[in-house]
């Protein structure tokens, strides 16, 4: 279901900041933002609604008519004529494939398909069913050409779940800045970006939940000018012959990441990026997973295991007290 544009005023808080909350992405969302002029506020809401719908029509594999629905449609068949805006999307993830070792990889859908959180707490899938998932995975199998892209194998699907809220996230903030909005924090699904503060500080009070205790938070984050997202299990997994199983998979076995990692929260220049670290750190562990974080300019990781709490050098300076 899309976003409703606002009609009405957005009214403003004391701090002189408008809320504005919405369901979208499958997932729930909020914009907050200082504008003074009534009219700006209700046009830059309208746009940034506007703009996620648009997206979503275009690039949400649940939605039949979509590209991305067409492309998977056509795996192992013909090539499928694609737009720029979906060959920007392409290049971001082919991008984003190779700064993680390929631990963000679009192809997963089969995978996904096979861990079908509907039926599998009720009974795991075969193994069989996810090697065979499993061998239809793979950015490296994605055949491109200009204004083109085929998917060779019958069964194989793009799915852009693992980046498309932190894209969105990062073209809203783009809006908003050339709407001349200095104080925003633009929030779908826990997917953050914060400019300016928050009318009482030079900054955005950022909650970092307890992976051991879901819906508390252990600390908090002081933001401004940058992204913030989180990666964890506590809030969906079960438990199936006393063995824990979480909803974030693991591309390299088909199965959910059994490493005692908990929660990730990663700070970084954009939403892209943060969403990226944060994925790839929850699955290649906090050792491996911050070292490769700590080649990327900016970024700053803090990842909660079973075993701790540990992070990069720089991830304590911007952390404040829980609220």
């Amino acid at each position: 279901m899309t976003a409703t544009p606002p009609t009405q005023p957005l009214q403003a808080d004391a701090k002189g900041i408008r809320h504005l909350e919405f369901h979208a992405l499958g997932t729930k969302c909020s914009i907050k933002f200082k504008l003074a002029d009534d009219r700006k506020a209700l046009a830059f809401a309208a746009d940034a609604l506007g703009w996620i719908g648009a997206f979503e029509e275009k690039f949400s594999r649940y939605r039949p008519a979509s590209l991305i629905s067409r492309v998977n449609a056509a795996a192992g068949a013909d090539w499928v004529a694609i737009d720029s805006e979906m060959e920007h999307l392409l290049n971001l993830a082919d991008d984003l494939h190779r700064r993680t070792d390929g631990i963000l990889d679009p192809t997963l859908l089969p995978l996904l398909r096979v861990w079908d959180w509907k039926t599998v707490h009720l009974k795991l899938p075969d193994p069989q069913e996810i090697r065979v998932a499993l061998a239809l995975t793979g950015w490296e199998k994605v055949q491109r050409r200009p204004g083109a892209v085929r998917l060779p194998l019958t069964g194989m699907g793009l799915d852009f779940g693992g980046f498309g809220k932190e894209y969105s996230v990062d073209q809203i903030t783009q809006l908003a800045r050339q709407r001349d909005i200095t104080d925003a924090l633009i929030d779908l699904g826990r997917d953050i970006f914060a400019l300016g503060g928050n009318g009482t500080h030079p900054f955005w009070h950022v909650g970092i939940e307890d992976g051991l205790n879901p819906g508390q938070c252990w600390g908090g984050l002081a933001v401004s000018g940058h992204a913030v997202c989180s990666s964890g299990d506590y809030a969906r997994h079960f438990t199936h012959n006393g063995i824990r199983y979480g909803h974030i998979l693991d591309p390299r076995t088909g199965w959910p990441v059994a490493n005692g990692m908990r929660a990730v929260t990663v700070i970084a220049p954009s939403c892209l990026e943060a969403g990226a670290y944060s994925t790839s750190t929850f699955v290649l562990g906090a050792l491996d997973g911050i070292h490769l974080a700590s080649l990327a300019r900016g970024v700053e990781v803090c990842a909660q295991s079973d075993s701790g709490i540990e992070g990069t050098r720089h991830f304590g300076k911007w952390l404040v007290k829980a609220a």
